[in-house]
């Protein structure tokens, strides 16, 4: 076992896209799977946040994660990211703090203004006041966490002595994640000791990781945390099989607001599943491949901290159910995170 299959910690990472069933039974689906990562020792789930758009069918995370909170025991759970560009981020820190207490502590606070301006656009958004909205809402988040009254004055957002009557459960505050795509995004969590998260190929991730290590980090051992789609089966086959038809379904359900307005998809998305492969998006195979594979490309980011996104398209609940299971058995060291 290598020293970085002895340091890892695995992740869940979520998007709730459409899976062709009945948007309840998805639900369902979803808690039976952090039951079973809750079971099998992974760290947390993750949950993106997404509006209007097949692509993701929780487009209010807390809700959703509350009762992931009341269905599991170790988990630790958290949006990534709570969008703070269509949230005032006084409810953003009072829902955060009603997520700790039913969570008893486990909540992992994603922070971001979100990554798609159609979607931000049909809430009157634009791309540009999206970074303005995140960036005071950021600093009024973080001022919250001290607790006492809260004041701010800023262009969006002015407040003046306002008592804060709930705090969080973990003190001082819970941990926060930035997703980060660039060496100067690292850099800026780094210096609010949040956690990140990146995508991407391995080599042009470590850029990222590199500039993020290389600041005064404050809070401690960071989580750097590395996206990888990823199925797992006996038959190398049947794995290529099933990644195949997932990853065409989750492509189309991606595509559709762009389509529907006529913007050209990111430069960035791979449009097969070969390319998916190709770019490191997903990782497909048997258990020693598939091992193989994620730590050589955390290694290669310098990542400790494997985000799985085991559940997504089409893919089937035992699927997923299959993936988690062996990724724990090959990665985590000592059956444990």
């Amino acid at each position: 076992m290598t020293n970085v299959s002895r340091r890892i910690r695995l992740g869940i990472f979520d998007h709730l896209d459409e899976d062709g069933l009945d948007l309840s039974q998805q639900y369902n689906d979803r808690l039976v799977l952090a039951e079973a990562c809750d079971r099998l020792g992974y760290h947390a789930y993750h949950l993106a946040e997404h509006h209007c758009t097949p692509h993701g069918r929780s487009p209010s995370p807390n809700v959703f994660l509350s009762s992931v909170a009341q269905r599991t025991k170790q988990l630790r759970i958290g949006p990534m990211v709570m969008l703070l560009s269509l949230q005032h981020p006084l409810r953003a820190y009072e829902e955060a703090c009603m997520l700790d207490h039913l969570s008893g502590g486990r909540l992992e606070l994603g922070i971001g203004w979100g990554s798609l301006p159609i979607e931000l656009g049909y809430f009157g958004v634009s791309a540009e006041s999206a970074r303005e909205l995140y960036s005071e809402g950021m600093e009024i988040l973080t001022r919250a966490m001290r607790g006492g009254t809260l004041s701010y004055e800023g262009q969006h957002y002015r407040l003046h002595e306002v008592p804060l009557a709930i705090t969080p459960y973990q003190r001082p505050h819970p941990p926060t994640w930035i997703p980060v795509s660039q060496p100067g995004s690292a850099r800026a969590a780094a210096e609010i000791g949040a956690n990140i998260a990146s995508i991407g190929p391995a080599s042009m991730v470590r850029k990222s990781t590199d500039a993020y290590r290389a600041c005064n980090w404050r809070g401690g051992a960071p989580l750097v945390g590395l996206l990888r789609m990823i199925v797992a089966d006996t038959s190398e086959a049947h794995a290529y099989s099933l990644a195949a038809a997932a990853y065409d379904r989750w492509l189309t359900s991606f595509r559709v607001l762009y389509d529907l307005s006529g913007v050209p998809a990111p430069p960035n998305l791979p449009p097969t599943f070969e390319a998916a492969i190709e770019s490191e998006l997903c990782v497909v195979g048997t258990a020693a491949s598939v091992r193989s594979v994620l730590i050589d490309h955390l290694e290669q980011a310098g990542a400790n901290y494997l985000l799985c996104q085991v559940a997504f398209g089409d893919l089937p609940l035992v699927a997923a159910l299959n993936t988690a299971t062996i990724l724990r058995s090959e990665l985590m060291a000592g059956g444990g995170p």
